[in-house]
């Protein structure tokens, strides 16, 4: 394997990123059945070290604790860090549309121009910066006009606290509300091999208006990471515990996928989950793959899909293998 990281712009912003960013939602512990802080940590700084920047997180994971850990990572190396966060998702106001609750507390979605503010002040006092260079709506308000959301944003852009204004989890009618308010930046979606919804109506919005696309669960929350076996036992919150995507089925399929891009990976020299990163890059519109890492091994080994180039001939031979391997997977 050889090749420097690969960065991307976010959208119009001119901020630039690694196309690899670190995912932290299990750094906050929350339905991932708990988390090491320093283990989290040293996750965290590796990424750094191997060369990713992009850094994602949200106060919805542990209700702050994940931003509270990234905080203190980047102690002394923010400047090496875009760090990309989340509004929309409070605790602190019953406003909005309730949502779950967590430890106790009930989670609403409110995007008003009042919570925004409020939310701001604490992600930047969590995260020990002044400043966040991508600020999301993490899941979207049917209670607060776009009009009002974009405008709070637009403001703390021009304030300076925030440097690019993404939107996560959105309709095709929400996105088209984001780009007739103007100023959006980035889209936050699901996607892997498996999610491949918001290639027939999103993708197409955001490559014709200069939007960046970053996708999460890249990896179909670890089952195409080649690692997952069918023996393995979920425990505690862990949220994939009884999810039928983790069915022993599935995992045989997904196990048979991976022998099947297993020469594709030799060829390379990289892992399994390296190459399905890869390739997640390389479909027309996605600008990121966020990947989750708990420990520094698993960071390290999905830095090392930001330097994999796969030419035509492995996109086919992928291609191919999913077509054949994932088709009928039970959803």
């Amino acid at each position: 394997m050889s090749g420097q990281q690969l960065t991307r712009e976010i959208g119009k912003s001119g901020v630039s990123a690694s196309a690899v960013g670190l995912g932290t939602w299990a750094i906050g512990g929350w339905m991932w059945g708990g988390t090491d802080e320093a283990e989290s940590i040293a996750a965290i700084r590796a990424s750094l070290d191997a060369g990713v920047t992009l850094i994602d997180t949200a106060p919805a994971y542990g209700l702050g604790r994940s931003e509270e850990i990234v905080g203190k990572a980047l102690t002394g190396r923010r400047d090496k860090a875009v760090i990309a966060t989340k509004c929309g998702l409070v605790w602190h106001t019953q406003k909005g549309r309730h949502f779950f609750d967590q430890d106790g507390k009930p989670v609403h979605r409110y995007l008003g121009r009042d919570a925004i503010l409020h939310e701001v002040e604490e992600s930047l006092r969590r995260l020990g910066t002044d400043y966040i260079d991508l600020y999301i709506t993490h899941w979207q308000d049917p209670t607060t006009p776009v009009e009002e959301t974009m405008r709070a944003l637009e403001d703390l852009r021009t304030s300076g606290k925030i440097r690019a204004i993404g939107a996560s989890n959105v309709s095709p009618d929400d996105l088209n509300a984001y780009i007739a308010a103007g100023g959006l930046d980035a889209i936050q979606e699901r996607f892997s091999m498996i999610d491949r919804e918001i290639e027939a109506e999103l993708l197409p919005l955001t490559k014709a208006n200069s939007i960046a696309t970053l996708s999460y669960s890249s990896l179909a929350l670890g089952l195409l990471s080649g690692t997952i076996g069918p023996d393995r036992v979920f425990s505690g919150d862990d949220q994939r515990k009884g999810n039928p995507r983790f069915s022993v089925d599935n995992r045989q399929k997904a196990a048979a996928l991976a022998d099947a891009i297993r020469p594709v990976a030799e060829k390379h020299g990289a892992s399994i989950a390296q190459i399905v990163i890869a390739w997640t890059l390389a479909q027309p519109g996605v600008t990121f793959a966020l990947c989750g890492a708990r420990n520094p091994v698993q960071a390290l080994d999905n830095a090392r899909a930001g330097t994999v180039r796969l030419d035509a001939a492995d996109l086919a031979a992928i291609d191919t293998a999913i077509a054949a391997k994932l088709t009928d997977m039970d959803r």
